[in-house]
């Protein structure tokens, strides 16, 4: 298996120009069974990213491009009047496939977000009171706008909570920057991509990972890292049970891709990084002192005896 992840990785750098990290964090999302929210200003290769991951698997893909007027039918779909039949048929929207670009998701207003909460939780649409069950192979990629430019509107707390992973890309440096620019000038930004993998593939490795072994000692690791949340006084509350499991899996699909079939402590830590900042609701003081979710997360991280 260590061979389709390597031959996905390289796939998705010959499309995205940037950090080895971010590429292998969007692996580890894919593996693990979660969703990935993506945040940076615009131009710095967030949907080439997504569209890279998506078309390098051979699966169904489907995009949406969130504006303020896209509504919740435009996103799960709806039931539509058939004049032949006279009967009702439903019309699915782009949320039924195995791939999601939700892009630009925080420019279109909370009522239409929360359209992606029950699939992104139960892995099912409900569409005029029918429940249509979604693909085993279903990935959200998430792209979205800092919240302080014009026309965007925050993500609630709970779809937050259920992104397993937010990450930023960065400015490349001199040496991506160059590559790029050769790549766009010889016109190869406009190649299609080919796919490299198969959903089956995918899927059989998402069960390798759940094979992973994780010791309890380092399960107790990862819980004491949120629980420790639950007790600061620069959070309004601490993180959910679901952080935890997002952890521990996030953990175990990140041990996989590293070749091991058993969890260390430097996964924990790692993934610690990604997977609960975002999920964290600072108090106003908390804002006002210049805090940010990761420096307490790397806090709480320094002060627990990891375990041997």
């Amino acid at each position: 298996m260590q061979e389709l992840i390597k031959r996905l990785r390289e796939n998705i750098s010959k499309y995205f120009i940037g950090k080895d990290k971010v590429i292998d964090n969007l692996i580890t999302v894919l593996l693990a069974g979660g969703h990935v929210l993506i945040e940076d200003v615009p131009g710095v290769g967030k949907t080439t990213l997504a569209k890279a991951m998506a078309k390098s698997i051979e699966a169904d893909f489907g995009r949406i491009q969130f504006t303020p007027d896209t509504l919740p039918t435009d996103v799960v779909g709806t039931s539509v009047f058939n004049a032949n039949t006279s009967e009702f048929q439903i019309v699915k929207g782009p949320i039924h496939n195995q791939i999601i670009l939700a892009d630009e998701i925080n420019r279109t207003p909370p009522r239409t977000q929360s359209a992606l909460l029950e699939a992104m939780e139960e892995g099912q649409v409900t569409i005029d009171n029918t429940t249509f069950d979604l693909p085993e192979l279903f990935m959200v990629i998430a792209t979205q706008n800092p919240s302080e430019q014009l026309g965007t509107y925050p993500l609630p707390e709970a779809e937050l909570d259920r992104f397993m992973i937010k990450m930023s890309l960065g400015y490349p440096d001199k040496k991506m920057q160059m590559t790029l620019a050769k790549n766009y000038l010889e016109g190869r930004m406009d190649e299609d991509i080919s796919p490299v993998l198969k959903a089956f593939d995918v899927v059989r490795m998402k069960k390798e990972v759940k094979d992973v072994i994780i010791k309890d000692e380092v399960i107790e690791y990862a819980l004491s890292i949120v629980d420790s949340t639950r007790d600061m006084s620069e959070l309004v509350y601490g993180l959910s049970p679901r952080a935890g499991l997002d952890l521990l899996m996030a953990s175990k699909s990140k041990a996989y891709i590293n070749g091991r079939d058993f969890v260390i402590p430097e996964d924990v830590i790692e993934m610690s990084k990604v997977v609960l900042p975002h999920r964290l609701v600072l108090t106003s003081k908390a804002r006002m002192d210049k805090y940010t979710g990761e420096q307490l997360i790397i806090r709480i991280v320094d002060r627990i005896k990891r375990p041997v």
